[in-house]
């Protein structure tokens, strides 16, 4: 039975090879990705500069704000103390291979975030460990913060980015699929996390669908869409992608 194309994703640019088997769109050039480079990231709201050992004695105060809640699906936490967020986060850069930037709200450190699982050869980086204290939740520069670091993968050619959680972690599926990010599948039995079975989520943006992810993620941040209290106009949920 020929293959029905209209039933496939636009952005995957099928075409047919000289036997006319369906194959994807051509990568003309295409030569890989570079980690990407430990560069501060600027917003409105926020900023999103590499980890360094002074930033943990703030994030440390930041966490302790928590009531306990916010570590029940990261790997990690509760901190007892800043030499004890400091040694986590160098634990999982030096033998895991995690890339750690620090957000910075009103140029204080009120969360973290990786790049992590780099696929180099095929120009897929996962964003995870993505850790915000009560200070940074629910917040702009929240949201700013992750529009910043997936730009930034994008801006240095990255094809695919990646959000994966926990299937019970309702909060983090809500803000993948609120920040644009396509649901792919569950992952059954993937993990024991913290003494319990843990099926994952995947979800992912990809190159061709960064634009309009893009210019929804820009449209809500624009500061004509928040009033003077800093109150948001219209909610990222009601900007169509």
């Amino acid at each position: 039975m020929p293959l029905n194309y209209d039933t496939l994703s636009p952005s995957l640019g099928v075409r047919e090879n000289q036997f006319g088997d369906p194959i994807g769109k051509a990568v003309p050039d295409w030569k890989g990705c570079a980690r990407l480079p430990d560069t501060d990231l600027s917003g409105r709201t926020c900023r999103v500069i590499p980890y360094a050992i002074d930033h943990a004695d703030d994030l440390y105060k930041a966490y302790a704000r928590d009531d306990g809640r916010m570590w029940s699906y990261l790997p990690y936490g509760p901190y007892q103390s800043p030499s004890d967020v400091h040694n986590g986060i160098m634990d999982w850069q030096d033998n895991k291979g995690l890339q750690t930037f620090t957000i910075l709200k009103d140029n204080t450190p009120v969360g973290h975030a990786s790049f992590m699982r780099y696929d180099l050869h095929n120009g897929s980086v996962e964003i995870g460990g993505v850790t915000f204290s009560p200070l940074l939740q629910r917040s702009t520069a929240a949201t700013e913060a992750m529009y910043l670091m997936m730009k930034h993968a994008f801006d240095h050619g990255f094809r695919r980015y990646e959000w994966k959680c926990n299937q019970l972690n309702w909060p983090s599926s809500h803000a993948a699929q609120r920040l644009g990010f396509t649901f792919e599948g569950v992952f059954r039995n993937a993990q024991v996390a913290r003494e319990g079975r843990r099926d994952t989520a995947w979800y992912s943006v990809i190159a061709e669908e960064w634009p309009q992810v893009r210019a929804r993620l820009e449209t809500w941040l624009d500061p004509a869409n928040f009033d003077a209290s800093g109150q948001q106009i219209r909610a990222l949920r009601d900007i169509p992608l």
